[in-house]
This record gives structure tokens, C-alpha cells and sequence, in this order.
């Protein structure tokens, strides 16, 4: 049954993720076991691409191979890996294990195996089972016998990923590599993340000027990095400028150069930032703040692609793409007269919207895993998680200061947790408390006999979409709780198919198991 129902997806077009998220489910649902998670190596950390049964933080984390014995273990060797139940070998996955979630993992099975494709290491499948001796001889000779069929499955993913890369790398002579369309760093699998990754793979390849805007915070240098990757620019140089820290006076010779003797100080010839990005990109952040007559001298550039150093005769030609990211309304400051309207036309040929984080509500929770990851290596902990109601008041945050914000936020919170003393061989869960965030406060007992939206506490001046997001996450817990957790009554309940209901509770961040 479980070769068939592999063999069926294989020959299934299926997106990637739904692909890969049917291979953990199946082996899980096959092997009855806890836990099945599929881990990809990049570099010296395995990072977790489909799990089922684990919290959905997981996804987030990125595991250093160095730091998790067992996880070197089973990468160091072919076959079947297994940790008997007695096993003194700290498992990755302590407390977040659904079943037992924010607890040790209790005397229990674990099993494992490299995987590869095209000859090549690729990563890694881990099975976990609460129940000890739960994977027996036989079991693992059946894992050893669908490995050919979960790698086939990776392949046939691969594969599909290298198509698309060549469709938008259609116009250059180099062959692109798959890995740049797997770019780790960028978290998150909400339909506003995954809009935006969209727009960067179809102006990647072209020559076009693009702008990335959206507030403080949202990580607008890693889209532009992801941006200059999937180009054909990528074996060249991406140079960063942060016009914001350029000194007006200092401004001209940092873009453009200067010769020796262009002014005091000047004591030979030195390239710009555009002589350096020369073949390559130029990713202009803050581009908002550059003084009115350095943005003529850009227009220049943009339009003949040629430059002059402060001081020399003669101009010289560039050849560079240009990235430009703003936290500000540029058609704004085009009315009032602070910004070029012939040089926000040129920057902004393709503009792309970067989504602030609480637009995103759903990638929290694998946000917090990354972060809570680097936190637990950095401060030598066993293991670090957030508790059900830390997830949930994360998730309930308007994040003025985004993604940035996020990160401090759970790096303050874990030294906090430590400096009260916890016991670093402990599993060490965060709470709401340490988090020092502006939750709503919780629905009073007055609320009785009023509908969920009604009942919904609604910050003042929070922005509709996110007042939409509360009530209907209030609705949901409410109906579940009338119908004692049964989907499928609360959703003949809420006059919602039960589908539809399920998609919309994953969208909010709730959890459906």
C-alpha cells in the first residue's frame, strides 16, 4: 500500500510542497510512529523542508549538524540509523514532538537515514516513535527498502525545480543551479511570502531596475541577495549602499569615484560603488535619502549607463543592474518635491512590495523557530520553545518593528529565561511573560451571549485586516469548543466546509490536529 500510494505521486504533478508533504504524512500514517521529518543539508545544517507530527516552529529551525550527535550519526553512515529507547544521545526534537509538545521526549524509538540524489549527499529522513521498541529489525529492513522510493521522490522534486529554474534562466548561456532557488534564509510558506518569491524569480533574469519597499524591519537586503542570485549576474558582485549613512559631502565620490585632487584629502585616484558593482548589481538601500543633486547624477547613470568621477574629464562606461530598497512612500516625496519623478520612474520599472510581518501571520511561528534555534546554540541549551500561549500572543502581535523586531524579541526572552536560573540540560520553554508584548487583553465575562466578533478583543487602531484575523480566529476557537473540538461540526457551525475551514485555520496560525 505504501509503494502505491509513492508511486502514484510520482507520477502526479503535484506542487513541490504538497509533493514532499504527502511523503512524511505517508510514512508516518505507514510506520505509526510520532514524528517524520525531512531534512535537507545546506552546508553544515540540516534545515527541515516537510515534517508531520512535529510543532509547526520546526520548519523554522536549522539544525548545525556539529551540535546534534544524532543527527551526525545517522548522516555519517549508509543505511538504516537507529537510537534504542535507553539512548543517552540528546534528541534534536525535545519538545517539539506535537504529542508531547514543551516536554523531554520520554524513553522512545528513533530511526534515520541519509538520503542522496544524483550520487550526492542530499540530507536526511528521521522517523520518532514515543512508543519504545517500536522499531524493530523488521521495520527498519521495510525504511532501508523505501529509501529508493523517498529519493525518487526528492529527484522527481529536483527536478521540477530545476525545470523552472531553466524557464527564467531561458535567456542566458549558463546552465542555473537548482540550490538558488532554495534559499534558506528567506522563512516562510504564507501565500504573501510566497507571492513575493513569485515576483522575484520572473524579473530575476531580466535587466530591469527593480524597487523593494515595505517598512523597517521586513529584510528587504536578503530579497534583494535572493534577487541578485537568481540573475545572471549572480557569479558577479552584489555591493551594498546604505544611502542613509552617506555624508551629503561624501556622497558623489562614494557612488561615483574620484581622482587625485578632486578635493582636500583626495590623494589618488579611487573607484565607486558603481565601478565596483561594474558587471555585477548595486543594491542602493534607503535609497529615499539621497540628496537631490546626487539622485540627477544617478539619473545619469541609469540612463547612459556611464559615470564620472568627481574631478576627471571623462566619463566611463558601467555596466551594472540596479536594486533600490525604501521604507518610504516615494510617490509621496515625489509630490512635495524631496525625490526625483524621472528617477522614481527609472527605479521603480519593477516595483516589488515586501509584506510587513503581521501580513504574513501565519510564518511567525517558523520565524520564531529559526530564531529560538540560533538562541538555544548561542546560550548552550538543551533545547528552547515557546509555550502553546507564547505561539499564540506572538502570533496575536501587530510587529511594528517586523521580522527585526521578532528576532530581538525572542533573543531578549531566551537571556531572560536563563538569567533566572533555568538548568540548561532542561528543556526550556518561553513564556508570554517573558516576552514583554502589548497583547489584547482577553474577552470579558460581559461578552456572553454576543457574536465572535463582537466578543473579539480588538486593539484600538488595529488595521482591519489583522481585526479581520482576530474575529475569525475567536470564532474558530469558540465553535471548537461548543463542539468539543470536533472540525467537522464546527464547521457545519460556522456554515463553512470543512476543507475550507481547515485551510482558513492554517492561514490564521491555528493548529488543526
Amino acid at each position: 500500500m505504501f509503494e502505491q500510494l509513492l508511486l502514484a505521486d510520482l507520477v502526479t504533478d503535484l506542487p513541490q510542497a504538497i509533493r514532499l508533504q504527502r511523503l512524511v504524512s505517508t510514512l508516518r500514517a505507514h510506520f505509526r510512529c510520532d514524528a517524520v521529518a525531512l531534512l535537507q543539508l545546506d552546508n553544515d545544517h540540516l534545515r527541515p523542508i516537510a515534517t508531520d507530527g512535529l510543532a509547526r516552529e520546526a520548519l523554522g529551525r536549522r539544525f548545525a549538524v556539529s551540535q546534534h550527535p544524532r543527527l551526525a550519526a545517522i548522516l555519517a553512515r549508509r543505511g538504516i540509523t537507529s537510537f534504542d529507547h535507553d539512548s543517552a544521545l540528546p534528541d534534536p526534537y525535545d519538545g517539539l514532538v506535537d504529542d508531547r509538545a514543551g516536554e523531554p521526549l520520554p524513553v522512545h524509538d528513533c530511526m534515520g537515514a541519509r538520503l542522496h540524489t544524483e550520487g550526492r549527499l542530499w540530507g536526511a529522513v528521521t522517523l520518532d516513535a514515543l512508543e519504545a521498541t517500536a522499531f524493530d529489525a523488521d521495520t527498519r529492513a521495510e525504511l532501508q527498502r523505501f529509501l529508493v522510493l523517498i529519493e525518487a521522490t526528492i529527484r522527481v522534486t529536483r527536478l521540477e525545480t530545476e525545470i523552472r529554474a531553466l524557464r527564467i534562466s531561458r535567456n542566458t548561456n549558463a546552465l542555473p543551479d537548482a540550490s538558488l532557488f532554495e534559499d534558506c534564509r528567506i522563512i516562510g510558506q504564507s501565500e504573501a511570502i510566497t507571492r513575493v518569491l513569485h515576483e522575484l524569480e520572473v524579473v530575476a533574469d531580466t535587466e530591469l531596475p527593480v524597487l523593494l519597499s515595505g517598512e523597517t524591519g521586513v529584510g528587504k537586503e536578503l530579497f534583494a541577495h535572493r534577487l541578485h542570485r537568481l540573475s545572471r549576474r549572480r557569479d558577479r558582485a552584489l555591493v551594498h549602499v546604505n544611502c542613509a549613512a552617506l555624508p551629503e559631502s561624501l556622497a558623489e565620490s562614494e557612488l561615483f569615484g574620484h581622482v587625485k585632487g578632486a578635493f582636500s584629502g583626495a590623494a589618488g585616484d579611487r573607484p565607486g560603488r558603481f565601478e565596483a558593482a561594474d558587471g555585477g548589481t548595486l543594491f542602493l538601500d534607503e535609497v529615499g535619502e539621497l540628496p537631490l543633486a546626487i539622485q540627477a547624477k544617478l539619473l545619469r547613470t541609469l540612463q547612459n549607463g556611464e559615470i564620472q568621477r568627481l574631478g576627471a574629464d571623462q566619463p566611463r562606461h558601467v555596466n551594472v543592474r540596479v536594486i533600490a530598497a525604501t521604507n518610504r512612500n516615494l510617490r509621496e516625496h515625489v509630490r512635495d518635491g524631496s525625490f526625483r519623478a524621472d528617477l522614481y520612474h527609472r527605479l521603480s520599472v519593477y516595483p516589488i512590495p515586501i509584506p510587513a510581518l503581521r501580513e504574513r501571520n501565519a510564518d511567525v511561528p517558523m520565524l520564531a523557530g529559526h530564531f529560538l534555534e540560533l538562541n538555544r546554540a548561542r546560550l548552550g541549551l538543551r533545547s528552547l520553545r515557546l509555550s502553546a500561549e507564547a505561539e499564540d500572543a506572538l502570533q496575536r502581535y501587530h510587529w511594528p518593528g517586523n521580522v527585526r523586531e521578532l528576532e530581538h524579541v525572542i533573543s531578549r526572552a531566551a537571556l531572560k529565561a536563563v538569567s533566572q536560573g533555568v538548568d540548561r540540560n532542561d528543556i526550556v520553554t518561553l513564556s508570554p511573560g517573558l516576552m514583554d508584548l502589548d497583547s489584547p487583553a482577553p474577552p470579558s465575562s460581559g461578552t456572553a451571549g454576543k457574536t465572535a466578533v463582537e466578543a473579539a478583543a480588538v486593539p484600538a487602531g488595529m488595521p482591519l485586516r489583522d481585526a479581520v484575523a482576530a474575529c475569525q480566529r475567536q470564532a474558530i476557537r469558540q465553535a471548537l469548543a461548543a463542539q468539543d473540538n470536533n472540525w467537522a461540526r464546527a464547521a457545519q457551525q460556522l456554515d463553512l466546509d470543512p476543507s475550507n475551514l481547515h485551510k482558513l485555520a492554517r492561514r490564521l496560525g491555528l493548529k488543526t490536529r
